[in-house]
């Protein structure tokens, strides 16, 4: 698949999701033996943590089909670079979703830690916090009559997107050099808890 046919699979899985309509494909023995020597999936999903984010159930898609890279708040890491480059440079994803949602946690807790009375957080949840921090401190900037911790969480999380897209293009040369070349497209996208719908915010290359 080229970077368009994989997104239009993704939108087409997700479509069926929030008609409640699903076909739950690649869900059976056979595909289990198929993927045995090994895997192509089609996208890769880069999201958050929280439990209501399972990719396979929101796109309607089944075993092998795609390569999920999860943690808190979807935020960068040598780790995840490191996932996403595989897929990228071994297992020829030509697709990316960097999926972030609606009341997320970890977009809570960077907006709460600027309450002046904010209880510290453990040291592995405050590196999380810090790399949401940017992001509330630049929609503060353009809401100056708010406190950082009474904003809009959903902006703050749009923002938050954007960074994580940028900080991944900046620091993985292997994925920006895949999206010059027209073999890779990224998608920033929001996904609406309620709804169910996948909601795209930042595409860079062609879909």
């Amino acid at each position: 698949m080229n970077p368009a046919e994989a997104w239009a699979e993704l939108l087409a899985g997700n479509q069926r999701f929030v008609e409640g309509r699903v076909d739950h494909p690649h869900q059976d023995a056979a595909r289990r033996a198929d993927l045995a020597e090994g895997q192509a999936p089609i996208a890769t999903i880069f999201g958050c943590s929280d439990s209501r984010l399972a990719a396979e159930l929101i796109f309607d898609r089944g075993l092998g089909d795609l390569f999920v890279v999860r943690n808190a708040g979807q935020v960068i890491s040598d780790s995840v670079i490191g996932s996403l480059e595989y897929a990228v440079s071994i297992l020829g994803v030509p697709l990316i979703v960097v999926l972030g949602h609606d009341a997320c946690g970890a977009v809570a807790a960077a907006m709460q830690s600027t309450r002046p009375d904010a209880t510290p957080f453990p040291v592995h949840i405050a590196r999380i916090v810090r790399t949401i921090l940017p992001a509330v401190h630049r929609v503060r900037e353009r809401n100056p009559s708010t406190p950082a911790y009474e904003l809009d969480p959903q902006e703050v999380g749009r923002e938050h997107l954007r960074d994580t897209i940028r900080e991944l293009l900046e620091a993985s040369p292997v994925t920006a050099e895949a999206v010059a070349d027209g073999r890779l497209a990224v998608v920033g996208a929001n996904y609406r808890l309620a709804a169910g719908r996948v909601e795209p915010d930042v595409i860079v290359g062609l879909v």
